[in-house]
């Protein structure tokens, strides 16, 4: 099969500094990650034709050779192809290691490649992390609230206490790979030593093997149960929020770590008002003579009722605002305001005597707008708040 450009790999010019070429395949090793793509063979293709690439254009007498000669150049020169993650990442240990302040992988995953590097020291199979999701009201973002939960998950055996082995019974080393949990197998080409590593199938990686399995959890060392976990929400929570709670998540195999559970926030319509961050949002709805006239109205906040006074000729669409009646700012200071939106009212329905009083008073001077005033304004409801404001 023909091997593709190695620049065009990397996405990166001929021209490209040693730098940007290693940037560049960061950045893909990151995308194409197995750890990130869990068993997609296609962008672990992606993951070693990566490596393979940056083998030589990191390098820069393999570099120019390349350059002059393409890959016809690379023969005979000490030049491997990469058939095993594990060996990439031995190889290039500038980028997966410490040569970048820790690894890449770390900082975005959390564990990554110290997960590969632990997995011969500890026994059993991690958990996996799961997601549940709770509904809060406004009232309980802006007080804050503890919940709980019932969650369905794998839990310990008790009756192995997570081991997986038959009371009386023991654990022992994998007769396969000598408790490594794994399986290398050499071989040799005119380009060098390869290494493929794979995951032993004895034991599963785990580098150990149960006797006899436990009868009530057939030898996983865990059970399906539920459980009932407090969750405390601080006030000023959003939408698309989350919470994690390490090691709350399914209970590990034969031992391993448990995962974590990832509590996501969302937050249930209220009747009467909207967010916008902080914020607040009222809309009021007042009558005609009400706006001309002004006068005080009681209208409901996140903690009961509350008075609020409405100026004489208060056009329909003002903002009128309420210092920090708002929603608590998350990891900060104060609180955000209550903005009441003025909205006139107009009725369906109108008996002979109201209809009368209309009409007489449509033919009024102060009534009736001016051909200015019939246009209105074009500002939307944030400029208007911004006036507010202002």
């Amino acid at each position: 099969m023909t091997k593709r450009d190695y620049y065009e790999i990397l996405g990166v010019s001929r021209s490209a500094s040693q730098d940007d070429i290693k940037k560049a395949y960061r950045q893909m090793a990151l995308k194409y990650h197995p750890d990130r793509n869990p068993g997609n063979k296609e962008a672990e293709e992606k993951f070693k034709e990566a490596a393979e690439a940056y083998e030589v254009l990191g390098d820069p007498e393999k570099r120019r050779r390349y350059d002059q000669y393409g890959h016809e150049g690379m023969r005979g020169t000490n030049y491997r192809e990469f058939h095993d993650i594990n060996d990439i990442f031995s190889t290039f240990s500038d980028i997966f290691g410490s040569g970048f302040g820790g690894s890449i992988f770390e900082e975005v995953f959390g564990t990554g490649t110290r997960t590969r590097q632990r997995r011969s020291h500890q026994h059993g199979t991690p958990g996996a992390d799961l997601k549940v999701t709770i509904r809060l009201t406004l009232e309980e973002i802006a007080t804050g609230v503890e919940k709980k939960i019932k969650v369905k998950k794998l839990k310990t055996c008790d009756f192995c206490r997570g081991t997986g082995a038959k009371s009386g019974t023991g654990i022992t080393t994998c007769p396969q790979c000598n408790g490594t949990g794994e399986l290398r197998q050499v071989s040799r080409s005119m380009f060098g030593q390869f290494v493929n590593i794979t995951t032993c199938p004895t034991c599963s990686g785990e580098g150990r093997v149960v006797k006899e399995p436990c009868p009530n959890c057939y030898g996983e060392g865990r059970i399906q149960g539920e459980t009932t976990i407090k969750v405390n929400i601080p006030a000023g929570v959003s939408e698309g929020n989350y919470i994690p709670l390490r090691g709350q998540g399914n209970a590990g195999q034969r031992g391993g770590p448990a995962g974590d559970l990832i509590v996501m926030i969302e937050e249930q319509p209220h009747p009467y008002f909207s967010r916008n961050g902080d914020d607040i949002v009222y809309d009021l709805n007042i009558s005609f003579p009400s706006a001309v006239l002004g006068g005080e109205v009681e209208i409901p906040t996140l903690n009961g009722k509350a008075r609020l006074t409405i100026d004489s000729g208060t056009p329909a669409g003002r903002i009128l605002r309420m210092r920090e009646r708002g929603l608590p700012r998350l990891n900060g200071h104060g609180r955000g305001d209550q903005l009441v939106r003025i909205n006139i009212w107009v009725p369906t329905k109108v008996n002979s005597k109201e209809k009368e009083l209309l009409k007489q008073l449509a033919t009024m001077e102060h009534i009736t707008p001016s051909e200015e005033e019939r246009h209105g304004s074009s500002k939307s409801f944030f400029e208007k708040v911004k006036d507010a404001f202002s």
